[in-house]
């Protein structure tokens, strides 16, 4: 939305634009001529208004979803409104209290649900978290046969956390190769991530450089292979029962697209590591983001770091188009700074 736009609209109208978007955003319905003149901020007549509106509706900003109906925003409107027009509100002395509390003790794993959890009940919406799997270093590894070609590999990092993931594994191999598989790793990943030691490591088997048995040499060539293969990051979703609060019938079909959306993890963490470019707080309005183009649904998104100022991963809130914009954005970039605050 080139802002420029801004400057082709006089007070009067761009006034207007600002009174009906907040008053939609907090009421959910078509906003009329009549209601508009009744609002002391604009001191015109109904008459006055209905040409505005019809002007703001040529250039695209409104449309109307019945033609004796008010008018809604369009989605360019809403990107107009929030960058060009809305006033961002402060959180007060209780919310920065609350967001605070709740990421206040506990590992980073409880940290991250406690963010998620409040972030969510904070903005009556769904909230997500990505975070990186595999930047932080390793502290111990562990092989555990769970059944026929199978093992669990428990990882255990330096922060705290604990990832568990399956890899498969020789019908055959005996318990000794995964004991001497995990020494092996232990070994050398400890104070690195798997990312960093791959290339290493593979490249010691192959040489015949690590001293194994062909047996155990595979199964560590195979396991850290799988273990770096796919995402490099998790997901963690909150909140989903916001989305059906008040929510009208008409609006039903709507929110199962949504949840559905919501269950394509990779396509969830694809839009919300995009916020990492940049600084602040990102907003994906409607069909802005392909994910939740056709559930109609907006994303607002903050990047959070470690102690060594690098982004670790993003948290966010999911909700309709018509969010409370200038509630949500300080939410979400407050709690992302106190999460990055914590993580140091």
């Amino acid at each position: 939305m080139p802002m420029d736009l801004v400057d082709e609209i006089d007070q009067r109208s761009r006034e207007v634009f600002r009174r009906l978007v907040e008053t939609y955003l907090e009421t959910g319905e078509p906003v009329g001529s009549r209601t508009l003149s009744h609002d002391r901020a604009i001191d015109v007549s109904a008459a006055t208004i209905r040409n505005v509106m019809a002007d703001l509706t040529e250039m695209g900003l409104l449309h109307a979803p019945h033609i004796s109906a008010g008018r809604l925003p369009t989605e360019r409107g809403l990107r107009l409104f929030v960058d060009g027009l809305m006033q961002v509100g402060d959180l007060t002395e209780e919310e920065r209290r609350a967001i605070e509390a709740e990421a206040s003790y506990g590992d980073v794993n409880t940290l991250l649900e406690q963010a998620a959890s409040k972030l969510s009940g904070l903005t009556q919406t769904a909230s997500v978290i990505v975070t990186q799997k595999s930047e932080t270093p390793l502290r111990q590894i562990e092989f555990v046969a769970t059944g026929t070609g199978q093992a669990l590999v428990v990882m255990v990092l330096d922060d705290g956390r604990i990832e568990n993931r399956i890899i498969s594994i020789p019908d055959d191999l005996p318990a000794s190769a995964l004991t001497a598989a995990g020494n092996y790793l232990n070994a050398r990943l400890r104070g690195q991530n798997l990312a960093e030691a791959r290339g290493k490591i593979i490249a010691e088997i192959e040489a015949d450089r690590a001293e194994l048995d062909a047996i155990t040499a595979r199964l560590v060539k195979q396991g850290i292979a799988e273990m770096t293969d796919g995402d490099d990051w998790s997901l963690i979703v909150r909140g989903r029962g916001n989305l059906l609060d008040e929510t009208a019938a008409q609006d039903i079909e709507r929110v199962r697209m949504l949840f559905d959306d919501l269950e394509q993890k990779r396509d969830v963490i694809e839009l919300l590591t995009a916020a990492k470019e940049g600084e602040g707080v990102k907003i994906f309005i409607g069909s802005e983001n392909r994910l939740f183009s056709l559930s109609g649904s907006s994303v607002v998104a903050a990047p959070y770091r470690d102690k060594s100022q690098k982004i670790v991963g993003v948290l966010g809130v999911v909700g309709p188009t018509r969010l409370n914009y200038a509630k949500v954005i300080p939410m979400v970039d407050y709690t992302a700074e106190v999460l990055s605050r914590m993580l140091k």
